[in-house]
């Protein structure tokens, strides 16, 4: 008996079905984070006096955040002034990748909003996409709702997780 050619190649249904991953851990800056807390510039651990503070700012190394992102915040319960924070600003701009006022997770969530307003949305019209859900770098959940935010009203079908094993998010009607 002869052999039959009746071999199929395998087919590779997730490539041929148009689907597009998009996986957040590329928007990563690869950065050092640093949280910057005013508390040791106070005084009596409660006070931030002007001079002293300028000092400080006049004073402070602020090359050793080149290229750094930087989270300004002041950890004790005291009442900051808002110019404080103008004037760190002021000082590690020239130096830093990015800084802002508030916490680590801010300063995420900050870093990946900037990192997606690169992205044109208008390239993923009528498109299905999947936001890939693992990786290696923890991306934050607010990461998640903003590239949901931003690709919503141009997407065909929004999903979650991996091509083999995904959940369905959204399906434009």
């Amino acid at each position: 008996m002869e052999p039959t050619n009746d071999i199929k190649p395998i087919e590779n249904k997730i490539a041929e079905s148009g689907l597009i991953t998009i996986d957040l851990e590329e928007f990563y800056h690869q950065g050092e984070r640093v949280l910057f807390d005013i508390e040791h510039q106070l005084y009596r651990g409660m006070i931030l006096r002007e001079k002293d503070f300028r000092e400080f700012v006049k004073t402070h190394n602020w090359r050793q955040y080149q290229n750094k992102n930087i989270a300004f915040t002041c950890s004790a319960d005291a009442i900051i002034p808002t110019w404080a924070y103008m004037l760190l600003a002021v000082s590690i701009e020239p130096f830093a990748h990015r800084y802002i006022f508030g916490d680590m997770q801010t300063l995420e969530t900050v870093l990946f909003t900037d990192a997606f307003q690169k992205i044109n949305a208008q390239d993923y019209n009528d498109v299905r996409v999947i936001i890939k859900g693992c990786g290696v770098i923890p991306i934050p959940v607010s990461a998640y709702v903003e590239i949901t935010h931003k690709l919503l009203p141009h997407v065909k079908s929004l999903m979650f997780g991996e091509a083999c094993s995904n959940v369905p998010i959204y399906k434009r009607k």
